[in-house]
C-alpha cells in the first residue's frame, strides 16, 4: 500500500516537474524567437530609394529589418487605426506632415539628443519627437525643348494662367503634392488653396500616380511642366545623361512652390525594440547613410558633416516659404479638400 502510494506521488511529482520544464522551454523559445525578431519599419519612402541603405544597416549591425512599404499618408492613418497593437517599430515617412500628425496624437515617443542635434532644429520637432533624415525641394520640372525658362511663372499660382491648359501634370495621391498644398492652406489661407487646385484642374492637367511619371511625362513632351520634388530629374539625368531635356525651376519670393521639406524618422511609442530602433535612425543619420542620399537620390544631406550633389543649388539659394514644419500635420483636412475640389476621388 505504501509502495503504490510512493509510486503515484512519483508519478505526481514527475508530471509536475514535466509540465514545469516544458513551461521553462517554452518561456526560453518565445524570448529566443522575440530576440531574434526583426525591426519593423513602416516607410512612406519608395523602395527603390531606401531599400539599399536598410540592407547595408542590416549588413554592418546585424539586426534584421522587415519593411512594409507604401503611400506615407495610408500608412500614417494604418499606424492610428492600429493603435497600440501597431507593429510597426520605425515609421520612415515621405515628408514631415505625416510624422506631425502622429506625433499630435501621442504615437510618437522622444528620440536622444545624441539623434535630434545632428539635425537643424527646423528639420526635426521641436519636442524631438522626430527628426529629418533628408531634405527635398518642390520644383517645376519644365521640358527645355518647349519651353524657355523666362516663361514659367515666379509663382506656383502662375499656372492657373489659361495659357497652361493641357500642358501640365501632376501626381495628387503623392505624400509629399498633399504636403505642399498643406503649405499653401497656412501660407495663404485655404481659399486661395481652393481657387489654386480649381484653377489647375482648370487647366486640364494630366494626372499621374507619382514623381517619377510625371517627370517622364515632361522627358518625353507628353506635358511641358510637371510639379513634383526636386531629386527625381538627377535619377533620369543619371540614366539617360544631360539631353534628357528637362530642368527644375525653383520658384521664387518664398512661394510655396519651393517649400523645403524633409524625409524624416520617428519611433513608435509601442515599439518594444526601441534600442534597434535608435540605431537605425542614428545610422540614417551618420556620415554613411547622409553620404548615400547626398550621392545615391541627390536628395539634401541634413547633417553638416556632408555636402550636397554638386548639381544641386545650395538650400540657402532656394527662396523656399518660411514655414515651421510642424504645422504641416493637418492632412486630413488637406485631404478633404482635394477631394471637395474634385482633385481626389
Amino acid at each position: 500500500m505504501n509502495g503504490k502510494r510512493c509510486c503515484s506521488v512519483n508519478r505526481r511529482f514527475l508530471a509536475i516537474l514535466s509540465v514545469g520544464l516544458l513551461m521553462m522551454f517554452l518561456v526560453g523559445w518565445i524570448a529566443a524567437g522575440r530576440s531574434e525578431s526583426a525591426l519593423t519599419v513602416y516607410s512612406g519612402r519608395n523602395q527603390n530609394l531606401v531599400e539599399p541603405i536598410l540592407e547595408r544597416f542590416q549588413e554592418e549591425t546585424g539586426i534584421r529589418v522587415e519593411v512594409r512599404y507604401g503611400n506615407t499618408a495610408e500608412l500614417a492613418a494604418t499606424i492610428l487605426e492600429e493603435g497600440g497593437n501597431s507593429p510597426a517599430d520605425v515609421f520612415f515617412a515621405q515628408d514631415a506632415g505625416a510624422l506631425g500628425a502622429l506625433a499630435r496624437e501621442d504615437m510618437l515617443t522622444g528620440l536622444p539628443e545624441d539623434i535630434t542635434k545632428r539635425v537643424d532644429p527646423r528639420l526635426r520637432s521641436p519636442q524631438g519627437e522626430w527628426v529629418g533624415i533628408s531634405g527635398r525641394a518642390r520644383v517645376v520640372a519644365y521640358n527645355t525643348d518647349r519651353v524657355r525658362k523666362s516663361e514659367l511663372p515666379d509663382s506656383i499660382l502662375g499656372f492657373t494662367d489659361s495659357k497652361w491648359k493641357d500642358r501640365i501634370g501632376w501626381p495628387p495621391t503623392n505624400a509629399s503634392f498633399q504636403t505642399f498644398v498643406t503649405a499653401l492652406k497656412i501660407q495663404l489661407g485655404e481659399d486661395i488653396a481652393r481657387a489654386w487646385l480649381e484653377g489647375i484642374l482648370a487647366n486640364e492637367p494630366r494626372v499621374y500616380p507619382n514623381n517619377t511619371s510625371t517627370v517622364e511625362a515632361v522627358g518625353r513632351g507628353e506635358i511641358d511642366a510637371g510639379f513634383v520634388n526636386h531629386y527625381y530629374l538627377f535619377r533620369f539625368k543619371a540614366e539617360h545623361g544631360e539631353e534628357f531635356p528637362v530642368e527644375n525651376f525653383y520658384p521664387r519670393g518664398g512661394d510655396a512652390g519651393a517649400l523645403i521639406n524633409i524625409a524624416g524618422a520617428a519611433i513608435l511609442r509601442t515599439s518594444d525594440r526601441r534600442e534597434e530602433a535608435e540605431r537605425l535612425i542614428a545610422f540614417l543619420l551618420s556620415d554613411e547613410g547622409q553620404e548615400y542620399f547626398a550621392s545615391e537620390t541627390y536628395e539634401y544631406p541634413l547633417s553638416d558633416r556632408v555636402s550636397a550633389h554638386e548639381s544641386l543649388p545650395p538650400l540657402s539659394e532656394i527662396e523656399a516659404p518660411d514655414l515651421d514644419l510642424s504645422d504641416l500635420h493637418d492632412l486630413q483636412a488637406t485631404l478633404i479638400l482635394l477631394q471637395e475640389t474634385g482633385v481626389l476621388d
